[in-house]
């Protein structure tokens, strides 16, 4: 199972630790395209601030983050399971899972970055600031930018087993799985049900659709689940307490999709 999961926007200060290894990083099939999104970014960065402040979408009270970035290079460098951190994150709680759990998420989370294209869990990288919205002055949209790259290196990793979606649009937008691989990818949503004058109603929540996510990859991964398909996943979740509605293709070439419906939100 490889699980696709979004980058968050803040990240976590690394403190103290040895520099990044580029050449370390997951998918080495992407070094040379990191290796131009990397010096692009630091050489903005470190030459005009207000330039990169609004390349980046940064808000004054973001100043700080421009100068992160043109230290990339040299800044202390932590697991990538500890340097993002949010809503998903903090449900998912890599830092307190068990030890074959841990594993597990070495080898099945791979988290979409503007900066990296997509990193393991135990990649070492540093904090730095580069959502995939962005534009960079010489290589363009970054979400345009990785398409290519990822087409070439995603189906070897996703290998032969299920593919579980949960990215955001903006970075969904990077690598769209096709053919075979496509037929068993499912994608989730959360739906908050509830009952309304005795009607039931639905609603796409946000903070605790992260929550939510977070939580069930959680439970995926210290249950030991190993589900080979879409279909696998369904009775993987239910059997979890999950309440999920599949709609499977009507095509072949597409991808699942899974609603996973919830009375509380928390």
């Amino acid at each position: 199972m490889l699980v696709l999961l979004p980058p968050s926007e803040g990240k976590a200060a690394p403190g103290r630790g040895a520099p990044l290894k580029p050449e370390s990083l997951s998918l080495p099939g992407l070094s040379g395209a990191r290796a131009a999104v990397l010096d692009e970014l630091v050489e903005l960065c470190a030459a005009d601030e207000e330039k990169a402040r609004e390349v980046l979408g940064l808000s004054e009270g973001l100043r700080g983050e421009v100068a992160k970035n043109a230290e990339l290079r040299t800044a202390a460098a932590r697991p990538a399971g500890e340097i993002y951190t949010g809503v998903l994150y903090d449900a998912l709680g890599p830092a307190s899972l068990d030890a074959a759990a841990k594993r597990r998420a070495g080898t099945s989370l791979l988290v979409f970055s503007g900066l990296w294209g997509a990193v393991r869990v135990g990649d070492r990288i540093p904090s730095y600031r580069c959502s995939m919205g962005v534009r960079l002055p010489g290589l363009g949209a970054l979400g345009a930018y990785w398409r290519a790259p990822m087409a070439s290196v995603m189906p070897e990793a996703a290998g032969d087993g299920l593919v579980l979606d949960l990215r955001s649009s903006a970075y969904a937008g990077a690598w769209k799985p096709v053919g075979e691989v496509a037929e068993r990818t499912a994608s989730v949503r959360v739906l908050h049900s509830r009952t309304v004058d005795g009607v039931e109603k639905r609603s796409v929540v946000s903070h605790f659709n992260k929550a939510t996510k977070g939580r069930m990859v959680r439970d995926l991964l210290t249950a030991g689940a190993r589900p080979k398909d879409p279909a696998e996943l369904v009775e993987a979740l239910r059997d979890l307490g999950y309440t999920v509605e599949a709609q499977a293709p009507a095509r072949a070439g597409r991808a699942w999709t899974l609603d996973v419906v919830v009375t509380e939100i928390h």
